[in-house]
């Protein structure tokens, strides 16, 4: 057997059950109130600068504390499932993250918010870090695909939903109320997750210790197949950051000049991403993981360059389609994760998820170099280049998988 096999399981949820349905949107929900909560600060930025007299740097604090200290909290949270359970965690998870939503908006001073922001990163771990790792055990592998998708679709609405919430309400009101007003949509769909989620059926409780735990991490950082995959999310995470982080820098000056307001609406390409995930996810259970994977890559850098000529069209179609493309391959990877793993599924999709966010970390902020050194142009070329080493990973999976059917 290669490194890329997996045993499939015999049994799981498979589309048009009823329980397959139950998980889907239960998954989706928690997808939403995850990304609701973790990006609804991006949005009062300014605000929180204004009100607190601080720099931009230091109001993005708000905004780094929870995706630094959810990142550092990934592995540590996939293991306490493998002892008490997938729901038991995610319930957990969004609980405590939901009740913290609702209490930091009232933080006294900047240092508190900070504080509880990295505290909602902690507590939010557990939902990405068991998820996959939850689909991949009930869902039958055949339709796994498709269920990975969905859940996907939920975190591309919920990072857009957290920022459009709280900028409508940041219209009429001041943050304080805009982030209370994430926080109660983030609620309302844990509930959601909280009454949806089924009962594991075929989750093994199993020893969890230092020991154990750093053996599983070095279990599936031997496997090449995974190894590759965590690349993958490290490198196209970290080029999809670079693009909106500084798109919007390069839409307020010449020769575009938009108005804030208009630039913020770029916001709504993630839709995009929305649908393609959840194609991807039915594209990969018919016609192969590495397929998939390698095509979304494509699309990706063709809407990349796309957004190099300053004309307001293409750098639109541009965004759309890198987008969609990094969206699919993301949708792609995770489920591929699952299906690797013969055992310890919860700390292979915490590793994936910790090189995704250490990505968006490092990568996202070393673009801002490439940006000063030669504008959008320098920023293509970087990103690009990010790029292609993730569709030379594809193109390897793609050769090992030519014996073998994903």
């Amino acid at each position: 057997m290669t490194a890329l096999q997996t045993s499939p399981p015999a049994a799981g949820y498979r589309r048009g059950d009823a329980g397959y349905r139950r998980i889907t949107l239960a998954l989706f929900a928690a997808g939403m109130t995850t990304f609701v909560a973790m990006y609804c600060a991006q949005a009062v930025l300014p605000s929180l600068a204004t009100d607190f007299g601080i720099s931009p740097a230091a109001s993005a604090l708000t905004v780094s504390a929870t995706t630094g200290l959810l990142a550092l909290a990934i592995i540590p949270a996939s293991a306490l499932s493998e002892r008490f359970g997938r729901t038991r965690v995610m319930t957990l998870s969004a609980v405590a993250s939901a009740a913290l939503g609702l209490v930091l908006p009232w933080s006294p001073n900047l240092t508190v918010l900070v504080v509880l922001r990295a505290l909602q990163g902690i507590a939010l771990a557990g939902v990405p870090a068991t998820a996959m790792a939850y689909l991949a055990e009930e869902v039958h592998r055949d339709h796994l695909g498709a269920a990975m998708g969905r859940y996907i679709a939920g975190t591309t609405i919920g990072g857009l939903a957290g920022r459009l919430v709280a900028s409508f309400t940041l219209d009429v009101s001041t943050w304080r109320w805009a982030m209370e007003a994430a926080a109660v949509v983030a609620l309302g769909f844990t509930l959601m997750f909280v009454r949806l989620a089924p009962a594991s059926r075929y989750f093994e409780a199993q020893h969890v210790g230092l020991r154990s735990t750093s053996a599983a991490v070095r279990e599936h950082l031997r496997n090449p197949a995974l190894l590759g995959l965590f690349a993958t999310a490290f490198l196209l995470m970290g080029g999809f950051v670079a693009v909106y982080n500084l798109l919007g820098f390069r839409l307020l000056r010449p020769p575009f000049g938009l108005p804030e307001s208009i630039v913020g609406l770029v916001f709504l390409m993630y839709l995009s991403g929305t649908v393609s995930s959840a194609v991807a996810g039915r594209l990969a259970d018919r016609f192969g993981r590495a397929r998939t994977l390698m095509t979304a890559e494509l699309v990706t850098g063709v809407g990349l360059v796309l957004t190099l000529p300053s004309y307001v069209p293409s750098v639109l179609v541009g965004v759309f389609l890198f987008t969609a493309g990094f969206f699919a391959a993301h949708a792609t990877a995770s489920g591929w994760v699952g299906l690797l793993a013969k055992q310890h599924r919860a700390e292979a999709s915490a590793l994936y998820l910790f090189a995704y966010y250490v990505g968006s970390s490092v990568l996202g902020a070393c673009a801002g170099v490439a940006f000063s050194a030669g504008g959008w142009g320098g920023t293509v070329v970087y990103v690009g280049a990010l790029l292609l080493g993730a569709t030379v990973i594809a193109m390897l999976l793609l050769a090992r998988t030519s014996w073998w059917l994903p």
